[in-house]
């Protein structure tokens, strides 16, 4: 299988990358398009800013490719902010758009510090193969400030301060809030499940 994790220039390549060679694959980081359109599976990895990110993705003429991408995509963090159409950490910046709704709004926490940054649990909405074999309520790990409301395509959610979503699917693409190379056991397998899915 060609998986290629996106290269944006600032993010959590190597941990992601040695995350899934331990699962039995073998990854590969770039950022060329010939090499992104070619893959079986596609993961865009997130730390780093939405106008950052966009602009690096935008230079090596990706934005395209990723929309129009039709195998499994799995966006980590940033990466599944992406994929919604604004932030209110970059203002002025167009994202990916793939969901066509809503953005990603700042944490409302009651106080509680940010970054929301840790263990947290995770409770499903609905089934999904992503989760095959993982208990809702498990724990995984949060680093961020930002977040995507509760929708239709919100697959599962957490709470800190208030419910987010922590993991959402729209067809082929993925995303979770968490970083699952973090995450330990369940990490690991979230991401051996997402290798795995059939679309």
């Amino acid at each position: 299988m060609n998986i290629v994790i996106v290269n944006t220039g600032f993010s959590n390549l190597s941990s992601i990358y040695w995350s899934i060679k331990r699962i039995g694959y073998d990854p590969i980081i770039s950022c060329e398009r010939k090499i992104v359109k070619k893959s079986d599976r596609l993961i865009l990895p997130g730390l780093g800013t939405p106008d950052f990110v966009m602009n690096s993705l935008e230079k090596n003429k990706l934005v395209n490719v990723i929309q129009e991408y039709k195998k499994p995509v799995l966006g980590i963090c940033l990466g599944m902010q992406l994929f919604f159409k604004f932030s209110e950490e970059s203002k002025d910046i167009s994202m990916l758009n793939i969901f066509g709704r809503d953005c990603i709004y700042k944490l409302q926490t009651c106080n509680l510090v940010l970054p929301h940054m840790g263990w947290n649990k995770v409770y499903f909405q609905q089934k999904n193969p992503l989760f095959k074999n993982i208990s809702s309520g498990e724990w995984f790990y949060f680093i961020h400030s930002y977040f995507a409301k509760i929708s239709a395509i919100t697959i599962s959610k957490t709470f800190y301060g208030s419910f987010f979503s922590s993991a959402v699917q729209y067809n082929n693409f993925f995303g979770v809030q968490f970083h699952p190379e973090k995450s330990g056991f369940s990490g690991m397998l979230l991401l051996k499940n997402f290798l795995e899915i059939k679309i």
